[in-house]
């Protein structure tokens, strides 16, 4: 983890409330698909957490939602402007774990961490299958840009007024190994569709780096950090 100044170079909206950034700085410590950044934004006294979508030799790619007051002020941000920012965090999705045919399966604000893992895993010669989740069809983003990887992608939208009807669970039928990202009722609902997975989780945080123990949970294995021994965590510890 080391805390730098980022510039950023894009800063548009993707969909309603749905942002995208582009940031160059330093990404020489990234390890993994699944880890998060930590923002510092004026006005706010805690940082703002956010998954990294994507990330090369100089820049990194997130994509938020405008919930509230910091990221509305993300959403104000002009390119060229300087972010102090703790990066990376946490563990991410171990891709030694997962299987050669796996379901990736993101759920409206958690869709950013499938990019890089889907990138990843595509990059070793697996061949994942994705499930993007929206309530309706003016919230979908990035379709395109996980086709273009080479994955295989299927669009829910509750409403069916894009792709199929329905949630992300219904694409599960026979998988054998799922990693999700997005609220827990649709984590542990995708948890019961497969044999085995990993999962990122979200929680309030504090300082972002274990210091606090503010999102500590209670695991299989005895209590976690989201921050630090998540945000993903394995099927088989977790307590739902």
């Amino acid at each position: 983890m080391k805390n730098n100044i980022y510039t950023i170079l894009l800063n548009k909206e993707l969909a309603p409330g749905m942002w995208e950034m582009h940031l160059e700085g330093d990404t020489s410590e990234i390890a993994a698909p699944g880890q998060f950044i930590n923002i510092k934004l004026e006005g706010c006294y805690l940082r703002r957490p956010l998954s990294i979508c994507d990330w090369d030799d100089q820049r990194i790619t997130i994509i938020y939602k405008v919930v509230g007051k910091g990221t509305k002020i993300m959403a104000g941000y002009q390119p060229g402007k300087e972010l102090e920012i703790l990066c990376p965090l946490g563990n991410g999705y171990d891709l030694s774990a997962i299987s050669k045919t796996p379901v990736l399966a993101g759920g409206g604000a958690g869709v950013p961490p499938m990019y890089s893992l889907a990138k990843a895993l595509i990059a070793q010669g697996k061949q994942p299958k994705v499930i993007l989740g929206f309530n309706t069809k003016a919230e979908v983003f990035y379709e395109a840009e996980f086709k273009a990887l080479g994955a295989e992608v299927t669009v829910m939208t509750a409403d069916g007024s894009y792709g199929m009807k329905g949630f992300v669970t219904d694409g599960f039928e026979g998988a054998d190994y799922g990693c999700a990202c997005g609220p827990e009722p649709m984590l542990k609902a995708v948890a019961g569709k497969v044999k085995d997975g990993q999962f990122s989780f979200e929680a309030r945080m504090g300082c972002g780096f274990g210091g606090c123990m503010g999102c500590s949970c209670e695991t299989k294995h005895g209590y976690k950090r989201i921050c630090k021994e998540g945000p993903v965590l394995r099927k088989e510890e977790i307590i739902w």
